[in-house]
């Protein structure tokens, strides 16, 4: 590939969000229906205000160790701060990031904080696999 191919052309655009007035359960329970580890948080206008993660509501079995498992609403367990980057970011950044953290996706925000879409570890393993079939169809040409 001859340019660094941005976040913009590998993000997902079609993604779980939560309320922060959802019950916790109910949240845990799309979770599990859709198959995925966390979703963000937004309001009626679409900012993120949060992620819930699966580690986000293992703290509920912490609380519930010894006695009933607590109640509450999304936001009483969602991660407040949540790491954004621009669509424009550049996929060898995203790898570095990954690396770096124990992220297991990363949310694409424009400038306001709204959500546009996110990309995943996954997404990265697709970049590779397009990467990896473009070089098998690029034909050297011999040297005269």
């Amino acid at each position: 590939m001859s340019t660094l191919p941005s976040v913009s052309a590998y993000m997902d655009k079609s993604f779980t969000t939560l309320s922060p007035d959802m019950d916790v359960y109910k949240a845990i329970n799309i979770l599990i229906d859709k198959g995925i580890t966390s979703a963000v948080v937004v309001d009626k206008q679409n900012h993120i205000l949060g992620i819930l993660s699966e580690k986000d509501c293992m703290t509920l079995l912490c609380k519930g160790a010894y006695h009933s498992l607590p109640g509450g609403q999304v936001k009483d367990y969602m991660t407040a701060h949540v790491v954004t980057i621009p669509p424009s970011t550049d996929i060898f950044t995203v790898a570095s990031m990954f690396l770096k953290h124990f992220f297991r996706r990363l949310v694409i925000a424009d400038e306001e904080n709204h959500i546009l879409g996110q990309i995943t570890r996954r997404d990265l393993l697709r970049v590779i696999k397009e990467w990896k079939k473009e070089e098998k169809n690029v034909k050297i040409a011999p040297i005269m």
